[in-house]
């Protein structure tokens, strides 16, 4: 019998949990588990890394096992790491559990009842929810990743207007400062475990950039530009030891995979970002370097200083890849013939300036950016607003036109633009040629217990205008 039984785990998951390292010995596993197998809310700080959420997540897959939907809600870069998690916590439970890099099998599955939990961006969650794929009202365990890493963290508002108060929330967090009012609206009462330490930051450490998905193979590439004489590889448990172990070749290195504390060794690459307190433990062995994946540089400038980045050679030669197909396309442009048109609008240019500084400045801008938006048509309004009579007096709120449009009248989100609100009215940005249908749509509508006039907003009316006669003063009309 596993020891995390006790904790209220289901056998398979409990038996898992400890496959992947984790013992009910630690105080975080200890506290987490337990805490999220019997539906409570938990707040946990932790390095923003899936690894230790591993406890809390087990938990959770326990709880669905006895009903009920879960909904884990990640940036998309990190989507098949946490796929991976789970696959390794659930794989013997039975639970169906999809990875939603976009929404056509995602919507299937839900629509059919063949889903417990849902692994997916911000974004495509809200997708799902607007074309009524995913009701809120049904998901019983909600659980939101490293919120301070997302591009938007108030994408999750419509998501949790309809999340059951009774359904539980658990966040991972490795920031207090930001998650504190998120905290406050969407999971109070909650046990906080990990609160984070106020020890400086320490060093020095090495680190290397590496995306999620190349964190393993990245590892040859080290090995071989350190070449130390003794390696050690720690990481939170031992979910990548095996996909480790295949690319990284001991030859005459000696080299072992750690998750506690790591033995004196040459090198110490940290796989996973450790705590401040595990890097201090790590420093005191040997040499530190930190794989840093996106999303994580603010945790670790908070953790370690100083730090000195290292450029692996695979990603420099991608990098000079790149660069070499960006001069063939330049080349072939040169000689297919001279681009005269060009040539007319740059030759001012070239006198005033160095000719290599142009063409440098044109590659800046062809290489970092944005694509311009196409121009409206001509007298056609990109978009028009929606005069609504409620306003701040009302206590209306941005939040409450967002549901009304996207769940009662079915109006895609992503078609809302800018909501001023006003005093006594507010106004609503949406594409020209939907205005008029919302408009009569959204009219006689209830918000705040209120049934709402709206119209297509014309601007402020114009006084009526006066003609000048012969002698340049304005005609007074007849009576």
């Amino acid at each position: 019998m596993s020891t995390f039984e006790n904790l209220h785990l289901a056998p398979p998951i409990a038996v898992a949990l400890e496959r992947l390292g984790w013992s009910a010995d630690d105080a975080r596993a200890r506290e987490a588990a337990p805490t999220t197998a019997r539906g409570n809310n938990l707040v946990a700080y932790t390095p923003p890394v899936p690894a230790h959420a591993a406890p809390g997540l087990a938990g959770l897959l326990s709880r669905l096992l006895e009903g009920g939907r879960g909904l884990l809600l990640a940036p998309a870069s990190q989507l098949d790491e946490w796929g991976a998690l789970v696959h390794d916590l659930s794989r013997d439970s039975g639970l169906r559990v999809q990875v939603a890099h976009g929404t056509s099998r995602a919507m299937r599955r839900l629509r059919t009842g063949a889903l417990d939990l849902l692994i997916a961006s911000p974004e495509t969650a809200l997708t799902l929810a607007t074309r009524s794929a995913l009701r809120m009202e049904e998901v019983t365990a909600l659980f939101l990743a490293w919120p301070e890493t997302w591009d938007d963290e108030d994408k999750i508002t419509p998501l949790m207007q309809d999340l059951p108060k009774d359904a539980m929330r658990v966040i991972y967090t490795a920031s207090a400062e930001r998650m504190g009012a998120l905290v406050e609206r969407y999971a109070r009462k909650a046990l906080t475990i990990g609160v984070p330490e106020s020890l400086p930051a320490v060093g020095p450490v090495r680190t290397v950039g590496v995306s999620w998905a190349r964190r393993v193979s990245a590892l040859a590439d080290l090995v071989e530009l350190l070449d130390p004489a003794s390696l050690v590889i720690w990481t939170a448990d031992r979910s990548r030891h095996a996909a480790i172990s295949q690319v990284v070749s001991a030859g005459e290195t000696e080299v072992r995979l750690v998750t506690g504390d790591a033995p004196a060794a040459g090198t110490i690459i940290a796989f996973d970002l450790p705590t401040g307190e595990r890097l201090r433990q790590l420093l005191g062995a040997g040499e530190v370097v930190l794989l840093v994946p996106p999303e994580a540089e603010s945790y670790a400038a908070r953790i370690a200083a100083p730090r000195r980045p290292l450029q692996l050679p695979g990603l420099v030669d991608s990098v000079m890849d790149a660069a070499s197909g960006q001069r063939a396309a330049i080349t072939k442009v040169i000689e297919q013939g001279k681009p005269n048109r060009a040539l007319l609008t740059l030759a001012p240019l070239f006198e005033r300036h160095d000719p290599a500084a142009v063409a440098a400045a044109l590659f800046d801008l062809w290489t970092n950016s944005a694509p311009a938006a196409p121009a409206p048509l001509p007298d056609i309004p990109a978009t028009s607003k929606i005069y609504v009579g409620l306003g701040k007096k009302d206590g209306a709120t941005a939040n409450d036109f967002v549901a009304v449009l996207t769940k009662e009248l079915r109006f895609e989100r992503g078609k809302i633009g800018r909501i001023e609100l006003r005093d006594a009215y507010s106004l609503i940005e949406i594409p020209a040629q939907d205005a008029e249908k919302l408009a009569g749509a959204l009219n006689g509508v209830t918000v705040r217990r209120k049934r709402v006039t709206a119209r297509v907003d014309r601007g402020p009316a114009r006084p009526p205008r006066r003609e000048n006669g012969p002698s340049g003063r304005p005609v007074r009309p007849r009576p």
